[in-house]
C-alpha cells in the first residue's frame, strides 16, 4: 500500500459549539494521508491511473468552506468520507486541527482512521 498526502491544508469554515464560533469562518487545519496502490501509474506514467489529489482537494475546499458542524470529529469523518469516495483509496487518516479553540494551545485536534471495509 502507498501513500498519498496532503499537508497542511488551511481552509476556513464554521465548526464549534459557541455561539461565536458559528458566526464568522474560523482556520482549519488538515492532514491527509490516502493509502492506496499507486504503482500503476508509477509505471505509465498516466494521470488516469492515479488518484487526481488536485480534485480530492478542490472537493474538500468546497465541502469545508460551505459546511457547518457542531464538532470536528463530525467534520473529520466527512473528510474521510469524501476520500472514501475514490475508488483507488483503501484507507484515509485524517488529522483535523482547530488552531483558535483554546486560548494556551496552539491547537486542539483530532485524528481519525478508516478504510474502505469499515465504511
Amino acid at each position: 500500500m502507498d501513500t498519498l498526502f496532503l499537508r497542511d491544508l488551511t481552509v476556513y469554515g464554521i465548526v464549534g459549539v459557541n455561539a461565536d464560533e458559528r458566526v464568522e469562518r474560523q482556520p482549519l487545519v488538515l492532514n491527509i494521508e490516502l493509502g492506496c496502490d499507486l504503482s500503476t501509474a508509477g509505471c505509465s506514467d498516466r494521470l488516469e491511473d492515479t488518484l487526481n489529489y488536485k480534485s480530492l482537494h478542490d472537493r474538500i475546499v468546497r465541502e469545508v468552506e460551505a459546511s457547518s458542524f457542531l464538532l470536528i470529529e463530525r467534520l473529520a469523518q466527512r473528510v474521510a468520507d469524501m476520500c472514501l469516495e475514490e475508488p483507488r483509496v483503501q484507507t484515509v487518516t485524517v488529522t483535523l486541527d482547530k488552531p483558535r479553540a483554546l486560548r494556551l494551545a496552539r491547537a486542539a485536534g483530532i485524528r481519525i482512521t478508516r478504510s474502505r471495509a469499515a465504511s
